[in-house]
């Protein structure tokens, strides 16, 4: 009986067990069910998947970049670059703003300079930064060796390595009216080769009525530097002497003489005073830079003619070469490694060759490499320019590439002028003006040696 009774306890107790067990497990996976169902267990995972988006919002974004552009170039030419730049921020998204160079002050990231009226600044090396390392900060690409060598003077340093970009350079050549070849009697289409077949021309063109037949900008430029190049006797030596006293210099400024006693030459004043009597019509041949060939193109009754700057036949070796000079892009010191980026962007955008081929039409500047050469001259002739052939020709030829330039120093190229301007006054001969000018220029570059240095670095 008491085993029975045991055996009906045992069961009822695993019923009991079993009831429990069921009872809890059921309890369990409604807890679970619960728990992954209900939106509580959504949010912190939402709230974790949210952390990496809030992050990246908190990143600040980078601040936009603007280059400022000093410049000496004048109200014309700045309205030029103007449009440069606005081209360029299009494409780029860098805003550049222009301002008037400031001699005193500190310079801006870019600086556009013509050197004969900076020539003090840039002998003060800490307050540039070579070309060469401000596109390796950058890193960009800037190879030296696809500048033109007849464009190198001044710009690059002992090693090769281009310190500062020639952006608006250009050589003298002659431009003539071919109206007022016509007028008489003169071939339009052939205008002088040397100064000798030149004498005989002007004289046509005053028995015409012309009381300007020729003229010349840029005076020491011109008929100091450039002469001596073409004669194959530079104005300095390779020790920054100054030697353009020599017989070819001599017989030149002599000749000008006799043609202003003559009534043949004209000079308005050492600058560029006389490219405005030519403009007008008023004198029918003029020396000056190849670059004015883009202001001289809507010149008032003024057909327009171009040719090499004329040389002396009677030169040992013949012809020689002409220089190339004018405003340079250089970097200032101390600028941001953003703005350095922006910079290299900039120089990048002027050296493809279709914006050089615009920089011709807008400046009448030398392109920087061959392949912008041949595409620079292909699209001119296609407009019947010839200024690229004329400079060309002009630069073309064996010669010494000197950097001393007289007219880039300006206390230098002041002391010619006086000099200059007293032959054409007819109080001295030539031959005495030209070796006061080489004493004083010395004397001047013994005191300031640092005036010798084409480029600060």
């Amino acid at each position: 009986m008491k085993s029975g009774w045991r055996q009906k306890a045992i069961m009822r107790a695993s019923s009991i067990f079993r009831s429990t067990a069921l009872r809890l497990l059921a309890c369990c996976v409604a807890a679970l069910a619960w728990t992954l169902l209900t939106p509580a267990h959504a949010a912190p995972a939402a709230k974790s998947a949210a952390k990496p988006a809030a992050q990246t919002a908190a990143k600040p974004a980078a601040a936009p970049v603007t280059l400022e552009l000093a410049h000496n170039l004048g109200p014309q030419l700045e309205q030029r670059l103007q449009e440069v730049v606005e081209r360029f921020s299009k494409e780029s998204g860098v805003t550049v703003t222009l301002r008037p160079f400031e001699k005193d002050g500190k310079p801006a990231t870019l600086n556009l300079m013509r050197r004969a009226e900076a020539g003090d600044v840039l002998s003060q090396p800490k307050r540039f930064m070579p070309l060469y390392q401000m596109m390796d900060k950058a890193g960009a690409r800037l190879n030296s060796g696809d500048i033109a060598a007849d464009l190198k003077a001044g710009v690059v340093d002992a090693r090769g390595r281009l310190v500062a970009l020639p952006l608006v350079y250009s050589t003298p050549v002659l431009f003539y009216n071919k109206n007022a070849f016509r007028k008489a009697g003169l071939d339009p289409e052939q205008p002088p080769a040397t100064w000798f077949e030149m004498q005989g021309m002007l004289d046509k063109l005053q028995s015409a009525g012309y009381a300007c037949p020729y003229t010349s900008s840029w005076p020491v430029w011109v008929h100091i530097d450039n002469v001596s190049a073409l004669s194959g006797l530079p104005a300095a030596n390779d020790k920054g002497q100054l030697t353009f006293n020599g017989l070819p210099q001599v017989k030149h400024i002599a000749m000008m003489a006799t043609w202003t006693k003559a009534g043949y030459f004209r000079l308005f004043g050492r600058r560029d005073e006389a490219s405005d009597k030519f403009n007008d019509g008023e004198c029918a041949m003029i020396t000056t830079d190849s670059r004015e060939a883009s202001d001289f193109r809507e010149a008032r009754g003024v057909e327009l003619g171009v040719a090499p700057l004329p040389h002396h036949d009677d030169i040992y070796g013949g012809r020689r070469a002409t220089l190339a000079d004018g405003a340079s892009l250089w970097i200032g010191a101390g600028r941001s490694v953003a703005e350095y980026k922006a910079a290299a962007k900039l120089i990048t955008f002027l050296l493809a060759p279709d914006m050089q081929v615009e920089m011709v039409r807008r400046y009448g500047s030398l392109p920087f490499t061959g392949a912008a050469r041949a595409a620079a001259r292909s699209a001119l002739l296609r407009d019947d320019d010839r200024m690229l052939d004329a400079a060309f020709t002009s630069l073309k030829g064996q010669g010494a590439q000197t950097a001393l330039r007289v007219a880039n120093i300006g206390a230098l190229s002041s002391l010619t002028n006086e000099e200059l301007e007293a032959v054409w006054a007819d109080k001295k001969p030539a031959k005495a003006a030209l070796d006061n000018a080489v004493a004083r220029g010395n004397k001047l570059l013994a005191a300031q040696p640092l005036l010798k240095r084409a480029q600060p670095f």
